[in-house]
């Protein structure tokens, strides 16, 4: 294998409208991801987000939006790599979305492996902590990262 990439998803039992606005809404996505945002996901916007844990903003170029289907971003995901992110949002049964995400692509080596780690782990509690939110209005993210701030 010459390229990683990294692939994971979750079913939400909520429809892909009430899913992806909580995706694109900078005020949804606060209770469950990022602190701030300088405004919605739209195609060609380019945006900066604060995480709570860390002091630092991310850029972030919206490449493309199909409402309630599919997002895609270009951010710094692994230091100095511009990686895009896919978020595909799939209608299942019982008015319920899958939500597919994919980043990448980086060599098979070091550095590749160090990323596929932490943004594997990362997107899983991203995927996570967006299914409490919709399903629940929980936020998992408060706290969770604390530790990270010393």
């Amino acid at each position: 294998m010459d390229e990683l990439e990294i692939k994971t998803g979750i079913q939400i039992s909520r429809a892909p409208k009430e899913v992806f606005e909580a995706i694109v809404d900078p005020e949804k996505m606060s209770n469950y991801f990022i602190a701030e945002s300088t405004g919605r996901m739209e195609e060609g916007k380019d945006l900066e987000w604060k995480f709570p844990e860390f002091d630092e903003k991310v850029k972030v170029h919206v490449v493309e939006v199909k409402p309630n289907e599919y997002i895609s971003f270009k951010w710094e995901g692994a230091k100095g790599e511009d990686l895009l992110v896919e978020m595909t949002l799939l209608p299942m049964p019982e008015e319920s979305t899958l939500v597919k995400i994919t980043e990448g692509k980086m060599a098979n080596d070091k550095k590749g492996l160090k990323w596929l780690a932490q943004n594997t782990e990362g997107w899983a509690n991203f995927l996570a902590c967006l299914k409490a939110f919709v399903e629940h209005e929980i936020n998992l993210r408060k706290g969770a990262f604390d530790f990270m701030k010393q």
